[in-house]
């Protein structure tokens, strides 16, 4: 999977970072007008960091699904450009800032927006896309489905952790779920509706920008967080107890900027559960993946060789220990399934000879950090 890229130059940016009148960049006319800039300064790379819905703390490194949308990022205005919501719908906006994001501030409204944008679809209105719609739906329903039925139950049990829900959901019993599916529905449909619309809308900038000769580097992080829908949906994969509650954790070992390390609180794979289904998980996380994005950064790629665990009720990093993890096995899969995958990896932090045998063995490139060259670490030139 030996991937070779030309010398080029771009810009990380994430989308959330550009101007707009809402409280947040989203993925409206300022996005366009980046890409615009990007072009004219004779750039050839965009770089964001992770596309998806951002939980506790707003951080698009701890999201609750590792597939879908953050619908903080779909564009109000072009809702209304498109009939879904009018003037009678904005009434009077909130006091955003214009230098900050205030997420407490953007997240409410954003929301209240997008839900009256559901009802006038769910009237009639913006009839253009319904077939598109119902197609999306179609396509996407092997992670959609459990995303919008997560969230739809979030919403039910007030935004609890997934793990303090009751147990016949919690644990996925055929019939509580096929209950929540018809008492939710109408929930669950609006959670679609918003990932149509962040995937219509991010395929036009992707397009313009690819028009322009602008390719888009993604971002996946190699672990998702424990209250996500992904953790819920696939309870076997991960090292979970009965209750579904973390066994291990992820983190990293201490180094000289920690002395007891750092516990990320991650819940980590169980490999042998993935490997004996051919990694399907990491398969369709790629796949999706490469329909918003030209590159892929993993995150975090050490982990593919060996993981540092740590117990769920440990008090510091320092008693974890490293486990072995089969990257080779994983990207094995996705190139049988994908083929040959443009990725790139950021190989930082404690990297022992195993990661670098790995990154060279399937041929991805690496990361330099110009700022470390100026600490005697000439490697980073």
């Amino acid at each position: 999977m030996s991937n070779r890229f030309p010398r080029e130059s771009g810009v990380l940016l994430h989308p959330t970072s550009l101007p707009g009148p809402h409280g947040i960049g989203d993925l409206g006319d300022a996005a366009f007008r980046f890409v615009d800039w990007l072009h004219d300064a004779g750039q050839r790379l965009w770089q964001v960091m992770p596309l998806g819905p951002t939980g506790f703390g707003d951080s698009p490194y701890a999201s609750p699904s590792a597939f879908a949308g953050n619908p903080m990022l779909v564009s109000l205005s072009w809702l209304g450009g498109d009939g879904l919501l009018t003037d009678e719908d904005w009434g009077e906006l909130p006091r955003f800032s214009d230098r900050q994001v205030d997420f407490a501030l953007a997240a409410p409204f954003r929301q209240a927006m997008l839900k009256k944008a559901f009802h006038r679809f769910r009237r009639g209105a913006a009839s253009q896309f319904r077939q598109p719609f119902t197609q999306f739906c179609a396509e996407e329903a092997r992670w959609l489905d459990d995303y919008a039925l997560f969230q739809a139950l979030k919403g039910r049990h007030d935004g609890v952790a997934w793990t303090d829900w009751p147990e016949d959901v919690r644990l996925r019993r055929d019939d509580a779920l096929a209950k929540a599916v018809v008492e939710l529905a109408d929930d669950i449909r609006f959670h679609q509706f918003v990932q149509f619309h962040f995937r219509r809308q991010w395929t036009a900038l992707k397009t313009y920008a690819n028009e322009r000769d602008i390719r888009i580097i993604g971002d996946i992080p190699i672990f998702v967080a424990g209250d996500s829908a992904d953790v819920w949906t696939n309870q076997r994969e991960f090292k979970l107890d009965e209750n579904g509650r973390t066994v291990e954790v992820a983190g990293v070992p201490p180094d000289p900027f920690s002395e007891t390390g750092q516990i990320w609180g991650n819940p980590v794979y169980d490999w042998k559960v993935m490997r004996d289904n051919g990694y399907r998980w990491w398969v369709d996380r790629i796949r999706v993946m490469l329909t918003t994005v030209d590159i892929v950064r993993i995150d975090h790629f050490r982990g593919f060789a060996a993981a540092w665990v740590v117990p769920a009720d440990a008090a510091s990093a320092v008693s974890g220990h490293w486990q072995r993890s089969p990257g080779g096995d994983v990207f094995a899969a996705v190139q049988r399934e994908l083929g040959s995958v443009p990725i790139i990896v950021e190989d930082l932090g404690v990297i022992t000879p195993d990661v670098l045998s790995l990154r060279d063995a399937l041929g991805f490139p690496g990361m330099k950090v110009l700022q470390f060259a100026f600490e005697n670490d000439p490697s980073n030139m």
